[in-house]
């Protein structure tokens, strides 16, 4: 039988039309391909191209990048940083500000805190509305919006705006979307909430863009108290505890181990889960009169979900991080270890410990350490600057494009440029379909892991029938109604990349509205997805399968290929 997407291992780009479509670019008012500023580019450009100066314009030069957002520079912005510790209460005073403000803007690293913040703001009666890559729920009359940080507006004014865990401006893929947002957005006041390690770093990229800058330092308001002794078995796990490890395969062998004990069930929380799922694993957990008492999760859960957690229990403090396998830092263990522990919640105090005796040494003095203070921001080329290049340049590709702003950029000393190797695998791809470099840019900067197989395949398949016809209707690589219910740990990781999938369409859907056609499909076919793996995670796992009313159509010949069906 056929499986739900139609992905090919071996993809040609023969047969494809050279013809561009011409007519599907939109404008994108969330990203910055904004046209009419790239008229202004494009009379800057012939000014240097008819001037004997034009040697002079290096577009490697991004030394300067408070010069890209004129908005935010016109105004004498008030930044308050509000840093501490985890449960220290500095988001809450933020948040009152930006509810008493007369319009407000919420940036986060998480489409959860921005759900989690619309939703508070709404409940205020401050009408908010909700905007992330995937999802716009407007409300009548609202001059308050929560995004993730990608989304961040740096073309209006507002007077209050909230820039949530402005630590990750350090972080080597996301964190010239923090950058940006911190030197972008046009508002009276700007609230900074994070760890106290990003305060001189700021301190030194503010001094050039004239904002008044100060520092409101929090304390933990609950104690957190690191233990002497280890886990000794699962028999003393106890309702509250939250096992702490970094992979998939890891997380389920623990959910069994303690389940097999016969009196806790688990909840899970980790990464690659729908979004939706993760907020009700959690909200299972948080729920004193439901069954699932304990919960296994991932470092997923040091930011951006609420928890009830007595006491956080480390697995093991080394990870892998994508390029090896590492120690945790002092910021990571200090941030998961700070989600026990809750003020006002049923477990006020929060303890810390781990399962093997021999991590106790590097738990206990990193606790008892300051995170090393950041030195450096990440910082991307924008669209306009990649534009102005390639009209010098109009034989470079994309591909050669980035690699070159990679190599050659010249910055100041507070800045990095951004890793950006999964924007160049995309990127060697595009290259290869007639595509204009907007199109092009729109699919580079697209959430996908190219390292999932189905992800990336997925991707292709997008942008190749979009190059080809215009028009990319879901049902062409979809066949609604053959999701099933996963009874493997590799039917599972299979399922949550089919929801990669259908959020990237989601995603693309409100970029390129005239072609992707079928976002309500799309959303419906994600929503079953998330049903899905949700009433499996409930069940206890594929160790008790479920019926379920959704067809079971999915065939033997897995979307995954078999070089890439390794568990985690």
């Amino acid at each position: 039988m056929p499986s739900s997407f139609l992905l090919r291992r071996h993809l040609s780009f023969s047969g494809i039309s050279p013809t561009f479509h011409g007519t599907m670019e939109p404008f994108h008012r969330h990203l910055e391909l904004r046209f009419r500023i790239l008229v202004g580019v494009c009379n800057r450009i012939r000014q240097f191209s008819s001037s004997s100066s034009t040697s002079k314009l290096d577009f490697m030069d991004l030394t300067h990048p408070h010069t890209w957002y004129p908005n935010a520079r016109r105004k004498s912005r008030k930044v308050i940083m509000h840093v501490g510790p985890t449960n220290s209460g500095k988001t809450h005073h933020a948040l009152k500000r930006l509810e008493s403000s007369s319009s407000g803007i919420y940036c986060g690293p998480l489409r959860l805190l921005a759900w989690e913040v619309a939703k508070r703001l709404n409940k205020a009666n401050v009408p908010c509305d909700m905007i992330t890559g995937q999802e716009r729920e407007e409300i009548d009359g609202a001059k308050h919006k929560a995004m993730t940080v990608e989304m961040a507006d740096v073309t209006s004014d507002y007077h209050c705006a909230v820039i949530d865990e402005i630590q990750m401006l350090g972080c080597r893929t996301r964190g010239f979307s923090f950058t940006r947002a911190l030197l972008g957005i046009s508002t009276d006041e700007l609230h900074l909430c994070g760890d106290v390690s990003s305060v001189p770093l700021i301190q030194g990229i503010l001094k050039v863009t004239g904002d008044d800058f100060e520092v409101q330092y929090y304390e933990r308001l609950s104690p957190l108290v690191p233990l002497n002794v280890p886990l000794r078995s699962f028999s003393d796990i106890q309702t509250g505890d939250c096992i702490v490890t970094f992979s998939r395969r890891q997380i389920y062998k623990l959910k069994r181990q303690i389940e097999n004990g016969g009196k806790h069930l688990c909840s899970v929380v980790y990464g690659s889960l729908p979004p939706e799922t993760r907020t009700r694993q959690a909200t299972m957990f948080n729920d004193a009169t439901s069954e699932f008492d304990v919960l296994v999760a991932s470092d997923a859960i040091g930011m951006g979900l609420n928890l009830n957690i007595s006491r956080i229990i480390f697995s093991t403090l080394k990870k892998f991080d994508g390029i090896e396998e590492r120690d945790l830092t002092v910021p990571e263990i200090k941030q998961i270890a700070g989600r026990a522990g809750r003020f006002g919640s049923k477990f006020p105090d929060g303890e810390v410990t781990c399962m093997n005796v021999k991590d106790l040494p590097l738990l206990h003095s990193s606790l008892k350490s300051l995170s090393p203070v950041l030195e450096r921001a990440g910082l991307f080329p924008t669209f306009d600057l990649l534009f102005m290049h390639s009209r010098f340049h109009p034989t470079k590709s994309l591909y050669q494009m980035l690699e070159h702003f990679v190599d050659n950029a010249k910055l100041s000393s507070n800045y990095f440029i951004a890793d950006c190797e999964e924007m160049l695998k995309v990127a060697a791809i595009v290259d290869e379909l007639p595509l204009g470099l907007h199109d092009k840019y729109l699919f580079v900067i697209s959430p996908v892991d190219m390292n999932n197989d189905i992800s990336s395949q997925g991707l292709i398949q997008f942008a190749q029938t979009y190059a080809k016809k215009g028009i990319v209707r879901l049902r062409e690589i979809f066949t609604p109604g053959t999701l099933q219910v996963p009874k493997s740990h590799s039917a599972l990781k299979e399922l949550e990349s089919i929801y990669q999938v259908l959020d990237l369409y989601v995603w693309l859907s409100f970029r390129l509205e005239d072609s992707f056609l079928d976002r309500e499909l799309a959303l419906s076919q994600r929503a079953i997805c998330s049903m899905l793996i949700e009433g499996f995670l409930e069940r206890g796992g594929w160790r008790q399968p479920m019926a379920s009313s959704v067809p079971s159509r999915i065939s033997s010949n897995s979307l995954l290929s078999q070089s890439n069906k390794q568990d985690l």
